[in-house]
């Protein structure tokens, strides 16, 4: 007959408490395991198998209702949430990479319901954020940002609070969420652009042309055209993404 005490509960709870915080955050913001389409119980029940995975390797700290367990808590809600941003961060610029896409070739209004994040995107938009995802998956990305969580634990301990400078160190990568999705759109946008640039060359030369009727099909049929010859750098441009977001990761840990 297995007995319990209550100090071997104490000492468990010490253990694996402040690791769920921290991983419970980070399951339920972080990209694939935390969308709209995994349901609640499912992320809770990941949340607790992989506290109790990485938990045994961490040092105890008692658990006490006080302010400063308080205090506690919230910092280590924010370092969850923390992590899983750098991540979001990393899907959603592709997401951005097709509204601008879509926006110069005219299928800006063409959006349909994102079920992963319910919000309404562009149908370029949703084609990346499943080839985004689908690719996070193929490379093991779900192993690699958990294996991120669990060194989190021995970089930035529980008492050792927030890392210095954080909160400007998350406004910079947000910002890098802009320069990505460019870059990933610059090929297609800048040659929508000169395609533009021609047309109204040719519309000067001939006025009798409707550039209504010749040029939104055209923009749209060339534009569909360089995204589907521009596929190929993706998968490059996913691995170089990936790489810096988890080294984003590892130095905001490093503070």
């Amino acid at each position: 007959m297995l007995l319990l005490e209550v100090a071997d509960l104490e000492r468990w709870l010490a253990q694996h408490a402040w690791v769920f915080v921290r991983v419970g955050a980070f399951v339920m913001a972080a990209p694939v395991l935390g969308t709209q389409v995994v349901p609640a119980r499912i992320r809770l029940i990941l949340a607790l198998l992989a506290t109790l995975a990485i938990a045994p390797g961490t040092a105890a700290l008692p658990v006490e209702l006080s302010a400063a367990t308080v205090v506690l808590v919230l910092q280590q809600l924010l370092v969850g949430l923390a992590l899983a941003f750098f991540l979001q961060v990393l899907i959603h610029l592709f997401v951005m990479a097709g509204q601008m896409m879509a926006m110069q070739m005219g299928l800006g209004f063409a959006s349909m319901m994102d079920p992963a994040n319910g919000i309404n995107v562009t149908v370029l938009s949703q084609f990346f954020l499943l080839l985004a995802t689908l690719l996070f998956l193929a490379l093991d990305g779900h192993l690699a940002m958990l294996a991120v969580l669990a060194e989190s634990l021995h970089v930035l301990p529980v008492e050792a609070g927030l890392p210095t400078g954080s909160l400007y160190q998350l406004a910079v990568w947000g910002s890098w969420l802009f320069g990505g999705a460019l870059l990933m759109a610059l090929p297609v946008v800048t040659s929508l652009l000169i395609i533009n640039c021609c047309l109204g060359v040719v519309t000067r030369a001939a006025p009798q042309l409707n550039i209504f009727v010749i040029g939104f099909p055209l923009m749209m049929v060339v534009g569909l055209f360089i995204v589907w010859a521009s596929l190929q750098g993706v998968l490059p441009r996913f691995e170089t993404f990936t790489g810096e977001a988890l080294s984003a990761m590892e130095a905001w840990l490093d503070g």
